[in-house]
């Protein structure tokens, strides 16, 4: 196993990281020696099964430290920066920072039940687009980037597509990619690079949330090329190229990462 990242005071800062895209990545990148910061809003019943996650990933002898902190909220915020200063302790730098927040309303427009409103709409862009931008500026005026740092965030083909329920989602993710490229193009100066993964349809639990997720699914599957589903680890794979300095080349880019789930 290569571990380029060791002993570079290397840290990777994972929005999201106790399940699904988020912690794939996390395991990828410490398997190559980049520390991890996870920061994650998750119920006291499943604290046990996460934590034993994270110490799966400890046991790649890197550091790894988590936050069950609502990561949206500024106030919160705030204080998480604080603490993650002192994590770094100046010698460390922030080589990676992933975005994979799924915290949004799957609602319909119409019908008899609760449709989909304007706050519903305001919820879901501030939590899986906005904090993006948010965190971004935070690490940046706390010095907390590396010299050569990668703003990795993850949207969907329901960016251009229309699903049922996915409306709100669907904004947001428009957003993030839009996001990403002023980014790349505004903190490019500073050694920031900014790329969006468009993961194929991927069994995740957030995705097991949308209404109509199993007709979404195989429909992915006859589509697909390789005749099988995107996983987890296919787009942790490609955060971690990301990360390479080979791929400092690389920004303001929507990457698709399903196997050529788009192609038809």
């Amino acid at each position: 196993m290569v571990t380029e990242f060791r002993d570079k005071n290397y840290w990777a800062l994972i929005l999201g990281g106790s399940s699904g895209l988020g912690l794939a990545t996390a395991r990828k990148l410490a398997r190559h020696g980049m520390n991890v910061i996870i920061i994650h809003r998750d119920r006291k019943a499943e604290l046990p099964d996460i934590e034993e996650a994270f110490e799966e990933i400890r046991n790649a002898d890197v550091r790894l430290e988590s936050f069950n902190v609502d990561a949206i909220q500024k106030e919160k915020r705030n204080g998480l920066i604080s603490e993650i200063k002192k994590i770094l302790n100046e010698k460390g730098k922030i080589r990676t920072m992933v975005h994979s927040i799924a915290k949004g309303n799957l609602k319909p427009m119409t019908g008899e039940g609760p449709i989909l409103e304007n706050t519903d709409f305001q919820l879901t862009l501030d939590a899986m687009a906005l904090s993006l931008y948010d965190w971004t500026q935070e690490i940046f005026h706390a010095n907390l980037f590396a010299k050569d740092a990668r703003v990795i965030s993850f949207t969907s083909e329901g960016n251009q597509k229309a699903w049922a329920n996915y409306a709100a989602v669907s904004v947001a993710k428009v957003a993030l990619e839009s996001i990403t490229r002023s980014m790349a193009l505004e903190f490019a100066p500073h050694g920031i690079r900014a790329n969006c993964i468009q993961a194929g349809v991927t069994v995740t639990r957030s995705f097991q949330l949308i209404p109509g997720s199993d007709t979404l699914r195989e429909h992915a599957l006859k589509r697909n090329p390789f005749k099988r589903l995107t996983i987890p680890n296919d787009v942790a794979n490609v955060v971690y190229l990301l990360s390479k300095d080979e791929a400092c080349w690389i920004t303001g880019a929507i990457i698709p990462v399903n196997g050529g789930e788009h192609l038809k």
